[in-house]
Protein backbone atom coordinates (compact mmCIF):
# COMPACT_ATOMS: atom_id res chain seq x y z
CA UNK A 1 0.00 0.00 0.00
CA UNK A 2 2.86 2.27 0.04
CA UNK A 3 3.28 2.59 -3.64
CA UNK A 4 -0.23 4.10 -3.61
CA UNK A 5 0.73 6.85 -0.91
CA UNK A 6 4.17 7.63 -2.87
CA UNK A 7 2.24 7.85 -5.70
CA UNK A 8 -0.51 10.24 -4.56
CA UNK A 9 2.16 12.48 -2.78
CA UNK A 10 4.71 12.53 -5.12
CA UNK A 11 1.85 13.59 -7.64
CA UNK A 12 0.22 16.13 -5.52
CA UNK A 13 3.66 17.60 -4.93
CA UNK A 14 4.23 18.02 -8.89
CA UNK A 15 0.93 19.15 -9.41
CA UNK A 16 1.82 21.77 -6.23
CA UNK A 17 4.91 22.96 -8.27
CA UNK A 18 2.92 23.18 -11.90
CA UNK A 19 0.17 25.14 -10.58
CA UNK A 20 3.43 27.64 -9.02
CA UNK A 21 5.13 28.06 -12.49
CA UNK A 22 1.71 28.46 -14.12
CA UNK A 23 0.20 30.97 -11.99
CA UNK A 24 2.75 33.33 -10.41
CA UNK A 25 6.05 34.57 -12.57
CA UNK A 26 8.53 32.48 -10.11
CA UNK A 27 11.07 31.30 -12.24
CA UNK A 28 11.65 27.33 -12.39
CA UNK A 29 15.16 27.75 -10.13
CA UNK A 30 13.18 29.75 -7.94
CA UNK A 31 10.37 27.00 -7.32
CA UNK A 32 13.31 24.34 -7.25
CA UNK A 33 15.08 26.54 -4.51
CA UNK A 34 11.63 26.76 -2.41
CA UNK A 35 11.31 23.18 -2.31
CA UNK A 36 14.87 22.49 -1.09
CA UNK A 37 14.24 25.31 1.98
CA UNK A 38 10.63 23.83 2.56
CA UNK A 39 11.68 20.39 2.86
CA UNK A 40 14.62 21.61 5.40
CA UNK A 41 12.11 23.80 7.18
CA UNK A 42 10.09 20.84 7.55
CA UNK A 43 12.57 18.54 8.72
CA UNK A 44 13.65 21.50 11.17
CA UNK A 45 9.94 21.31 12.94
CA UNK A 46 10.08 17.77 13.15
CA UNK A 47 6.94 17.14 10.14
CA UNK A 48 8.78 15.91 7.52
CA UNK A 49 9.72 12.53 8.47
CA UNK A 50 6.32 11.58 9.28
CA UNK A 51 5.32 12.55 6.28
CA UNK A 52 7.79 10.61 4.45
CA UNK A 53 7.33 7.30 6.72
CA UNK A 54 3.57 7.87 4.97
CA UNK A 55 4.61 8.69 1.74
CA UNK A 56 7.90 6.84 1.28
CA UNK A 57 9.85 7.47 -2.01
CA UNK A 58 6.91 10.22 -3.40
CA UNK A 59 7.71 12.51 0.00
CA UNK A 60 12.02 11.48 -0.51
CA UNK A 61 12.64 11.49 -4.05
CA UNK A 62 11.39 15.24 -4.53
CA UNK A 63 13.87 18.12 -3.97
CA UNK A 64 11.91 18.38 -0.21
CA UNK A 65 13.22 15.18 0.32
CA UNK A 66 17.00 16.93 -0.77
CA UNK A 67 15.99 19.45 1.78
CA UNK A 68 15.39 16.83 4.21
CA UNK A 69 18.46 15.33 3.77
CA UNK A 70 20.60 18.65 4.13
CA UNK A 71 19.02 19.43 7.48
CA UNK A 72 19.54 15.93 8.86
CA UNK A 73 23.12 15.97 7.89
CA UNK A 74 23.81 20.01 9.09
CA UNK A 75 21.96 18.88 12.36
CA UNK A 76 23.73 15.52 12.72
CA UNK A 77 27.63 17.19 12.30
CA UNK A 78 26.49 20.28 13.95
CA UNK A 79 25.68 17.71 17.46
CA UNK A 80 29.22 15.84 16.36
CA UNK A 81 31.59 19.02 15.63
CA UNK A 82 29.55 21.98 16.93
CA UNK A 83 29.76 25.40 14.99
CA UNK A 84 31.68 23.85 12.02
CA UNK A 85 29.07 21.42 11.34
CA UNK A 86 26.89 23.90 9.84
CA UNK A 87 29.40 23.85 7.12
CA UNK A 88 30.30 20.21 6.93
CA UNK A 89 27.04 18.62 7.28
CA UNK A 90 24.97 19.03 4.14
CA UNK A 91 28.13 18.19 2.23
CA UNK A 92 28.58 15.15 3.63
CA UNK A 93 24.77 13.99 3.81
CA UNK A 94 24.40 14.50 -0.12
CA UNK A 95 27.99 14.46 -1.39
CA UNK A 96 26.84 10.72 -3.04
CA UNK A 97 23.77 12.01 -4.27
CA UNK A 98 25.50 15.82 -5.66
CA UNK A 99 28.15 13.65 -7.31
CA UNK A 100 26.13 10.54 -8.96
CA UNK A 101 24.42 13.76 -10.48
CA UNK A 102 27.13 15.46 -11.93
CA UNK A 103 28.57 12.41 -13.22
CA UNK A 104 25.43 11.06 -14.82
CA UNK A 105 24.51 14.38 -16.61
CA UNK A 106 28.32 15.06 -17.79
CA UNK A 107 27.88 11.30 -19.24
CA UNK A 108 24.83 12.56 -20.64
CA UNK A 109 26.25 15.39 -22.36
CA UNK A 110 28.60 13.13 -24.08
CA UNK A 111 25.94 11.07 -25.28
CA UNK A 112 23.63 13.54 -26.19
CA UNK A 113 25.04 16.52 -27.49
CA UNK A 114 23.60 19.33 -25.87
CA UNK A 115 23.25 23.02 -27.13
CA UNK A 116 21.90 26.20 -25.99
CA UNK A 117 18.83 27.64 -26.71
CA UNK A 118 17.92 30.61 -28.44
Amino acid sequence: MDYVNAFWVGGLICAAVQILLDRTKLMPGRVMVLLVCTGAVLGAVKVYQPFQDFAGAGASVPLTGFGNLLWKGVKEAVDKEGFIGIFLGGFKASAVGISAALIFSYLASLVFDPKMKR
